[in-house]
């Protein structure tokens, strides 16, 4: 089977249920970034040991980014075909590691500057590439209903992200280091 179809050489594609929408459309702006995140979450999880507190979030994270990605990729009135599984108990399990990584780290008093370590850094840009997910499918949400629990996995995702962040600075021996403004 080729992979090439041919079918978006005019700048369309197709939503699930057979509709066809710009290339440009919020749908495939929300989805295509909820991707985006989700490759990069791959690229920090290898970049950190199995055994890393955090590591089994972000393993299941990745599940329930493609979920969300097929469930905004599904035509508004065909959501019966796909709808993500998330639940409370997802966004309770990442409080729940976040808890657990902050009762290890630093009392933070200032914004954390991202430092030149490869993990830390890439847990930084997944929280921002996550943060333009969750604004994306705000501005969907607005044209169209979506699963409620979506916002709030992204929002406590990108949470987690920054918190294990600073765990893996923690792990690392690096000092983080600090945006303080000039007064």
């Amino acid at each position: 089977m080729k992979i090439y179809t041919k079918t978006g050489d005019k700048g369309t594609s197709s939503l699930l249920g057979g509709t066809r929408v710009t290339k440009d459309d919020i749908r495939l702006e929300a989805y295509g970034t909820t991707d985006e995140l989700n490759a990069t979450l791959a690229l920090l999880r290898s970049k950190i040991p199995v055994a890393t507190k955090g590591y089994s979030e972000l393993e299941k994270a990745q599940w329930l980014l493609f979920e969300i990605g097929a469930a905004l990729a599904t035509e508004s009135n065909k959501q019966h075909l796909y709808t993500a599984s998330l639940s409370e108990e997802h966004i309770e399990q990442l409080e729940k590691c976040m808890d657990e990584m902050t009762e290890l780290l630093p009392i933070q008093k200032y914004f954390v500057l991202p430092p030149p370590i490869e993990s830390v850094a890439l847990a930084h840009v997944s929280r921002t590439i996550c943060r333009r997910s969750e604004r994306l499918i705000v501005r969907l949400q607005q044209q169209e209903a979506i699963h409620p629990l979506i916002i709030p996995y992204l929002n406590r995702l990108s949470d987690f992200l920054f918190v294990l962040s600073r765990y893996l600075n923690l792990l690392s021996g690096s000092e983080e280091s600090y945006w303080m403004p000039e007064k």
